[in-house]
């Protein structure tokens, strides 16, 4: 028998740029995200608005799932866009309309609903970092999942409408469920290949400290879960989860 099924089409909002010197060997951040996502599914369909080049956010209804990218902008800046993003976060949480956030797209999400971001007396997270999951979640059945991060902002406290999913020392809220059943945000990046989240370190040098480098670089020689977190963001965009709060 044929489905008559029209696969979905998710909105990619990108928001931030790859690093101009390394955007001939690894492209573009919503090229990495279809790339997660079709070896997962290759029926996907992909629309790029591509917000950090000026173009307009799209429209509500005209969005069937969406995800949003990481970014160089600190989640609270003064951004021109930032609070008409962030009313269509609002407006897209409404609908239940799926919603997976990464990065500056996870820190957003809790600044829509609420949540405090900012520079984390961590500082800077590179390289593969384990984040503990939280148990009977709908998602993962893995205790722990290892994903690239490069990040010195985090979210340091969650909103009232989002659940911890995964966290760590370092990131007690590397991942958030939030109460709709429909959104997902991560702190790491499941789309970054360890390639790229190697160079990332080499751009570092003499920005972060030197120990964090050298340990980022070696981590990276070690397993990473990211295809593990690209089939729950693939499942949650095709809104085939009901994720646990």
């Amino acid at each position: 028998m044929t489905s008559n099924k029209q696969p979905v089409t998710v909105t990619i909002l990108e928001v931030g740029l790859v690093p101009e010197t390394l955007r001939d060997r690894f492209g573009s951040l919503p090229g990495m995200f279809q790339a997660m996502i079709r070896r997962q599914d290759p029926s996907v369909i992909f629309k790029v608005v591509r917000v950090i080049e000026g173009e307009s956010l799209p429209e509500p209804d005209d969005i069937e799932s969406l995800l949003i990218t990481g970014s160089s902008h600190g989640a609270y800046e003064e951004i021109s866009w930032k609070a008409d993003l962030e009313d269509l976060i609002r407006a897209v949480y409404a609908r239940h309309i799926p919603m997976v956030g990464v990065c500056f797209g996870h820190q957003i999400i809790a600044r829509a609903f609420g949540g405090e971001v900012r520079k984390a007396d961590q500082g800077w997270g590179l390289g593969r970092h384990v984040y503990d999951v939280r148990p009977g979640n709908g998602l993962f059945q893995q205790k722990c999942l290892a994903i690239s991060c490069s990040h010195q902002d985090q979210v340091l406290e969650k909103p009232e409408n989002a659940s911890t999913l995964l966290s760590s020392d370092f990131a007690p809220y590397a991942g958030l469920l939030y109460d709709n059943g429909t959104t997902l945000t991560f702190q790491p990046h499941p789309e970054f290949e360890p390639e790229y989240a190697h160079a990332l370190c080499e751009l570092r040098e003499g920005i972060a400290p030197e120990d964090v480098i050298r340990k980022a670089k070696s981590s990276l020689n070690l397993p990473l879960d990211g295809d593990i977190v690209g089939q729950a963001i693939t499942r949650v965009l095709k809104n085939k989860v009901a994720m646990a709060s």
